[in-house]
């Protein structure tokens, strides 16, 4: 064997054995709780992440971490526990979008208002991965869900500057669009044979949604707004302030967007004068 690929396969091996017998140091039972109940303390740091969290064989701690938050957030716990254990699942390599991905698809299993107080922690943890010291920096240090790129396959049907970030395309598809103050989406219709329609759940910030012959409604972070198929509305911005919401896509049968015409500075302004 050419002993170029020897040595290469060796350090392959090496670095393979290192990283199985990579074991966790944890120390926190002993410091908090050693004096008053040492037992516990010992199996806190010596079982739990001595030897459990430690069998890198069967699980990566990237794998462990997600199995971890899922099975708190579920039993409701999101306390200091709940901080600790997502800052260690940045650490071992769960990214922002992910993290975002992860919790809203916990929501759908252990209750919303759970993944609430979940994406409220995680967004302080992940805060520090956003650089910059603009309104737009600033806003989205305010949010779980990435800002994304900006929204130019749909500029022409927007007043204002838009992001798009899709968050992901399994089972329901939906992205987080996010809108500059001020911005919003031309009147449109989504329609459907069948079925179809969306609905927004505001992120961040403070929006308008409104149909056609209906009063405006405010959007703020938790707002659900269920749209049906074939009903003419608009949504975006308030005119002092950033504003995202997640927007998810019902399917349906025969499903198409109909872009109309923009809403016009003399119906917004009346919009935000009251």
């Amino acid at each position: 064997m050419n002993r170029r690929i020897l040595t290469f396969i060796l350090c392959i091996i090496s670095i393979l054995s290192t990283m199985a017998q990579q074991k966790i140091v944890q120390t926190a039972g002993r410091q908090q709780l050693g004096d008053f109940a040492p037992e516990f303390a010992r199996l806190n740091d010596d079982i739990l992440f001595g030897e459990v969290w430690s069998r890198n064989d069967l699980l990566s701690l990237r794998d462990r971490s997600l199995v971890t938050i899922t099975s708190l957030i579920s039993m409701g716990i999101t306390d200091t526990s709940l901080v600790y254990h997502l800052q260690e699942a940045k650490k071992n390599g769960i990214t922002r979008t992910e993290i975002a991905e992860i919790l809203t698809h916990i929501a759908f299993y252990a209750g919303w208002p759970k993944a609430w107080g979940a994406f409220r922690l995680a967004k302080e943890v992940w805060n520090d991965d956003i650089k910059g010291d603009d309104a737009k920096a600033e806003f989205a240090r305010s949010m779980i869900f990435p800002i994304g790129e900006p929204n130019t396959a749909y500029a022409k049907y927007f007043i204002g500057n838009s992001y798009l970030a899709q968050i992901s395309n399994d089972q329901i598809p939906f992205a987080n669009v996010t809108f500059e103050p001020g911005c919003r989406n031309n009147w449109h219709i989504h329609k459907a044979e069948k079925g179809g329609g969306q609905m927004l759940v505001g992120v961040a910030g403070r929006g308008w949604y409104q149909e056609e012959g209906k009063p405006a409604v405010e959007i703020l972070p938790g707002t659900v707004i269920n749209i049906p198929a074939n009903v003419k509305h608009w949504h975006g911005a308030a005119k002092d302030s950033w504003f995202a919401h997640l927007a998810f896509s019902v399917p349906g049968e025969e499903t198409e967007n109909i872009w109309l015409e923009p809403v016009s500075d003399e119906e917004y302004n009346k919009l935000e004068a009251k």
